[in-house]
Order: C-alpha cells, then sequence, then structure tokens
C-alpha cells in the first residue's frame, strides 16, 4: 500500500472521527445505548430468575395437611403467598386486577379424600400473559402437588406397618441425580446475556453502517468523500469505517471484560478467543450493513432492512429456542445471520472450552459475511456519484 493511500485513509478517517464526536445520535448509538442497555439486563437480572413472585391461595379443607403444604409452597424461591382467598371467585378477580401470577385451589375435604386413598384433585391457575411468572409459577405448584401426594402417600404406608426404606422405595424407585452442564447455577442471565449483548450490538451495527453511507448522500457529500479516496470505493469505506470499527469493538470487548471478568459468567476457553469473535461480528456486520445500502439504494429501504433482519436475528440464531427443532426451512434460513454463528462460537468456546479449531466453520461463516460489500461495490459507487436523496 503507497504512502498516498495510507495518507488518504487518515484524512478520511480524521474526517469520520470529526462527524463522530459532533453528532450526538453517533455517541447515543455506538456508546451510550449498549452499555446502558448490558447494565441494565444484568442488573434486571442479577439474581438470575426473577424471584418471590406474588401468589394466593384459596384453601377450603383448612386443616393442618393443607396448611404444610402451603408452608411449602410458600418456601420455594420463585413465589411468595402473600394473600388467601375465600372462594375461587376471588382469588381470580385478583389475577384480573394483576394483584398475584397465579392461586393454588384446595376444594374442601382434600386431606380426608388423601387418607382414604379417593384421589382428592387440586387445581393451580397461572396467568400466562406473563410468559415467565406463569410458567415459573407453575413449575412451583405442580411440583408442590407432587411432593404433597407423595408425602400423604408416606404417611398412609407407615400407618400400615412398611418401614421408611420401604415406602421411599415405593414412591420414588428411580432417584433423579441431575448434574446441570456448564450453568450449575442455571442462571437465567447466563443463558440469555452472552447473546443479547452481542446481538444488541450487532443491531446498532447494521442500522450505523447503513445510515453513515446514506446521510452522505442526504448531505450531498459524497462526493466529497470519494473526492478524498481519489475515486477509490474502496478506500472511502475503509477510511469512513475504521474509526466505527475501532469503537465498536472497543464496545465488544467492554461486554466480554464485563460479563467474564467482572461477572465471572462461564468462559472455559478464556476471553482471548471470545474477543477474536466479537471482532469477528463486529466486522461481519459491518459488511451486511453494507450489504443492505448497496442492495436498496435509499437510507428508508436500507435502515428498513437492516432493523427487520436484526430483530430476526434474535429469534433465529438459537439461544432461545432451539433452531434444530425449528422447522428444516428455518434452519436452512439461520446461516443468513451473523448472530447465529457467534452463538455457535459462545456455545463452542466459552460454555464447552473447545479449542477454536473444532469451530472453525463459524469463523468461515463470519469471514464470508465479510464478502458480502464486494459484489455491490460498482453499485455504491454509482449511488455516491450519482443518486438524488429520496427521504
Amino acid at each position: 500500500m503507497s504512502i498516498t493511500v495510507h495518507k488518504r485513509l487518515l484524512q478520511i478517517a480524521k474526517r469520520e472521527v470529526i462527524r463522530i464526536a459532533t453528532k450526538p445520535m453517533y455517541l447515543f448509538c455506538m456508546v451510550i445505548a449498549p452499555i446502558f442497555s448490558y447494565i441494565f439486563f444484568t442488573t434486571l437480572m442479577s439474581s438470575g430468575l426473577p424471584t418471590n413472585m406474588p401468589a394466593g391461595v384459596v384453601d377450603l379443607d383448612n386443616t393442618s395437611t393443607t396448611r404444610t403444604i402451603i408452608r411449602n409452597l410458600d418456601a420455594f424461591q420463585q413465589t411468595k403467598i402473600v394473600a388467601h382467598y375465600g372462594s375461587f371467585n376471588e382469588a381470580r378477580e385478583a389475577i384480573q386486577r394483576g394483584e398475584i401470577y397465579s392461586f393454588y385451589y384446595i376444594p374442601e375435604g382434600t386431606t380426608e379424600k388423601a387418607i382414604a386413598g379417593r384421589q382428592p384433585k387440586v387445581s393451580f391457575y397461572t396467568n400466562y400473559s406473563y410468559l415467565i411468572a406463569g410458567s415459573l409459577l407453575y413449575r412451583d405448584q405442580r411440583t408442590m402437588s407432587e411432593l404433597a401426594s407423595a408425602a400423604i402417600g408416606q404417611s398412609t404406608l407407615l400407618a400400615k406397618g412398611a418401614t421408611e426404606d420401604q415406602a421411599v422405595a415405593f414412591l420414588q424407585p428411580i432417584v433423579i441425580d441431575t448434574h446441570p452442564l456448564n450453568n450449575p447455577w442455571l442462571n437465567y442471565s447466563v443463558y440469555l446475556c452472552n447473546t443479547l449483548f452481542p446481538g444488541i450490538l450487532m443491531l446498532l451495527i447494521f442500522l450505523i453502517t447503513a445510515y453513515t453511507i446514506g446521510v452522505e448522500i442526504k448531505e450531498n457529500t459524497a462526493k466529497e468523500l470519494l473526492h478524498l479516496a481519489d475515486n477509490s470505493i474502496v478506500t472511502a469505506l475503509v477510511g469512513k469505517l475504521l474509526p466505527q470499527t475501532i469503537l465498536f469493538f472497543i464496545i465488544a470487548v467492554f461486554y466480554n471484560v464485563y460479563l467474564y471478568g467482572f461477572l465471572h459468567y462461564p468462559c472455559n476457553s478464556g476471553i482471548f478467543p471470545m474477543l477474536l469473535s466479537g471482532l469477528l461480528l463486529v466486522l461481519a456486520s459491518q459488511a451486511v450493513g453494507l450489504f443492505f445500502f448497496g442492495l436498496f439504494g435509499t437510507l428508508r429501504l436500507a435502515l428498513s432492512a437492516a432493523s427487520l433482519w436484526g430483530v430476526l436475528s434474535f429469534s433465529i440464531s438459537g439461544f432461545t429456542f432451539p433452531v434444530m427443532a425449528m422447522h428444516p426451512t428455518l434452519q436452512a434460513l439461520s446461516v443468513l445471520f451473523p448472530l447465529r454463528h457467534y452463538f455457535l462460537l459462545y456455545a463452542n468456546l466459552a460454555l464447552n472450552g473447545y479449542p477454536l479449531i473444532y469451530a472453525w466453520h463459524s469463523v468461515v461463516a463470519l469471514i464470508i459475511f465479510m464478502l458480502l460489500p464486494f459484489f455491490v461495490l460498482k453499485k455504491l459507487r454509482t449511488i455516491m456519484l450519482h443518486y438524488t436523496y429520496i427521504p
């Protein structure tokens, strides 16, 4: 590379640094928004799963056995019994008012039927308008029902002369020994934040990259940019995006250090492979943003496509719903999203601790994304020289 090209790159990069420093929108989208999101989500999920979610009880039996069941249910980490209701309708209305997320219904005669072996029925009602709260409270109440059934069955067997070991062996012939891998604390934040953070950064990169090219056309400065680059579209784009690449990579380093160094999330491969993964994601995301602008040619359509592609990435990357369980068409489409390949790098490196060579296919995929702008370079040059901004 000649000295002249170096000087042109530095001149264009300096011009871009001034634009970033003098426009608050750049500072907000590139620094404030991602850092605020990181701190917000880790603070929101600091204890992993939500705890002490309000629930109610309708105990029409009101015996020592049912009161023990209610106390044990209240002892669960996610459940907090905040009210006792005299009827089903009172509890239903409390759910509709948003005072509780669920209630546990124990009909009259439950204890008597249980001791007599007549299989009484208890009910629990959850508000699935709040998916996480409803799911967790449902799990607690179902677990409590099974435990209560076993406790009553054990008391009955002991009363009939069985020993404690015989009763336990009859009620639970197979004991489950659970060993959660990679996230033994079952911390919900570990499941989400390690892919949610790069996903937010990727979405912002999509938008900023498309915007930063489109605004040159909007402000009629695209020809000036090409003139500084000696009419080389490659020099113009590299010089313009270089300061953004550095800043975005610093933000990627921040969330990696924040997650693995400060919060001590699992990182079995060491932090340097994850920093490399972050750099690959930044470069791939910038390439996709350029590709969208070159493909559509207008700022409005490019931003719309970038927004859509970025939001879809959260659903199809596999960290909330497994890709292998999706429809085969969606499984094939998932490879078109950079976040999917970053998630595979995170799972293989940080969680499983594999050497980087075993995740080579994800690295190659992100490198292929970086090649996308070369398919639209000629059109990008034409757009910057001849297109007129259309609102």
